[in-house]
């Protein structure tokens, strides 16, 4: 029997959801979670099919699936698989991306299309919220206004959903993502026919050569990076421990140096105990 590759892993999530056979499951996810008209997905188009993309500063980072709805609406889908620095603000920065990237030089701002981000962590994001769905706009929550719905973020945080079902799609989807057996597959499965399709098209996905070998090198390069990063940690720490005693040995030097004085040692004398140098000597009162 085929191991199934985890859908929570960045390169298999993108070669899933930007596959032009999977746009029906890529749609109900999407319904699930966007609250936009449901005509709108009645020409959805994935702008972005291609893996093969190089993120050199963001090894473990953001494999994205992007596609554009009836309309012209812009949704761009990211999954994180580990933390990140100032994961909010690179947010922001690829949002005003699409936005910015829709404009040439004389066009009118009114050709600009909504932004509407997806973004899916694998550790929690939103810290000071127990909510695994978050909808963020341009608000005024004392006057009650909406500035614009140019550009809308979603997050979506797998490690607070509940363990029983909320009864909503969304909450079978990402179960589906959060599946860490072949087990927990097939058992949200069972509970809804979209996912229980989606379970058939990743076993098949699974059975592809190709796709366990991006699989397989993605998670070797996550490892390799987890390693290093541990490894300049401990660094680190040794540095400090380091620091810490060279600190404490001039601590001691500068109380031998003083206690020297009192005693009416020359200057010469102490230079020979601690080993300084006659202006460090001189240097403590």
């Amino acid at each position: 029997m085929v191991e199934i590759l985890s859908p929570r892993s960045d390169v298999i999530f993108k070669l899933f959801f930007s596959d032009e056979r999977n746009i029906d499951l890529l749609t109900d996810f999407l319904k699930s979670t966007l609250d936009i008209p449901s005509d709108e997905y009645e020409e959805v188009t994935i702008a972005d099919p291609n893996l093969l993309r190089e993120y050199p500063e963001d090894k473990l980072g953001i494999l994205d699936v992007k596609l554009r709805t009836k309309a012209g609406k812009i949704i761009n889908i990211d999954i994180q698989v580990s933390p990140i620095p100032a994961m909010e603000s690179r947010i922001i920065f690829y949002g005003a991306k699409l936005i910015s990237e829709q404009i040439g030089k004389g066009e009118d701002y009114n050709n600009i299309k909504r932004v509407i981000s997806v973004i899916i962590t694998d550790y929690t994001l939103i810290e000071k919220s127990q909510a695994y769905h978050h909808r963020f706009t341009m608000y005024d929550p004392a006057n009650r206004v909406r500035f614009s719905d140019i550009f809308e973020i979603n997050t979506l945080e797998i490690p607070k959903i509940p363990n029983d079902s909320d009864g909503t799609q969304l909450w079978n989807w990402l179960k589906f993502l959060d599946a860490r057996t072949e087990e927990d597959l097939y058992m949200i499965a069972e509970k809804n026919p979209e996912v229980k399709k989606a379970v058939a098209r990743l076993l098949e996905l699974s059975a592809d050569e190709k796709a366990r070998a991006l699989y397989e090198a993605r998670e070797k390069e996550r490892r390799d990076n987890l390693a290093r990063e541990r490894g300049a940690m401990r660094e680190g720490m040794r540095e400090g421990m380091r620091e810490g005693m060279r600190e404490g040995r001039l601590s001691v030097q500068i109380e031998i140096i003083k206690n020297a004085k009192q005693m009416g040692m020359s200057i010469e004398d102490i230079v020979k105990l601690t080993g300084l140098s006659r202006e460090e000597v001189e240097n403590v009162s």
